[in-house]
């Protein structure tokens, strides 16, 4: 799930990758570990603990390939 809220993006608009971020090492979200916990659950696997903001942004994208969500 990649942050797309406008503190993420850059003045264009465009998307940062998640190791741009300037708060990629801050905890994730709560919607973040509320999806993850989410998406793990469907693809069969424990939630997981202790991910950066920007991790967790990268582990929701492969966990949305392996589930066919979000795209």
């Amino acid at each position: 799930m990649t942050d797309r809220n406008s503190s993420q993006a850059d003045p264009q608009g465009a998307i940062k990758d998640p190791d741009e971020w300037v708060t990629g090492e801050e905890p994730p979200t709560a919607a973040q570990e509320s999806y993850l916990a989410t998406l793990a659950r469907e693809a069969g696997e424990q939630p997981p603990e202790g991910l950066t903001k920007a991790e967790a942004s990268k582990r929701i994208d492969q966990l949305q390939e392996e589930t066919g969500r979000g795209q």
